[in-house]
């Protein structure tokens, strides 16, 4: 299969090595060559106007999801004019562990003319099964179209 990577990278910088006062910001660069500046959440002493992984993890299941459902509505002959998602993922203790335990994804489709409720539904279905990302996870994903 594909092969799929990043690079990394963070410098400490001027400030002081402990918890307190150490930037939380490091920048990732995909394929384009670009580096992009992303941080940890706020709670965690990050940026917040910066991306974090948590934001990546909602990022990248929404972002598969509506790959998948273009390729279905694509092979279907159903013409996608735009696809919009508000997705939200929450990071929970559970047990003492903290982790993202579910996403929403709640899609907006418009189409060319008008499938009926019940293709859209399960087109919805198809991708999340399709979905490679969601596939990897222990994350509940669930899909609440708009």
């Amino acid at each position: 299969m594909a092969e799929h990577k990043i690079q990394l990278q963070w410098e400490k910088g001027d400030v002081a090595f402990t918890y307190d006062a150490y930037s939380r910001n490091h920048q990732i660069t995909f394929k384009d060559g670009v580096a992009k500046t992303f941080s940890a959440a706020s709670v965690y002493r990050g940026d917040p106007a910066k991306g974090d992984p948590e934001d990546m993890f909602v990022a990248a299941l929404s972002s598969c999801h509506m790959l998948s459902f273009l390729a279905i509505a694509a092979r279907k002959r159903i013409t996608v004019l735009a696809y919009d998602d508000d997705a939200s993922g929450w990071l929970e203790n559970e047990g003492g562990k903290l982790w993202m335990t579910r996403v929403v994804l709640r899609p907006k489709i418009r189409f060319e003319g008008a499938p009926d409720a019940a293709t859209v539904d399960q087109m919805h279905h198809m991708a999340h099964e399709q979905c490679f990302i969601a596939n990897s996870v222990k994350t509940d994903v669930r899909v609440e179209p708009r």
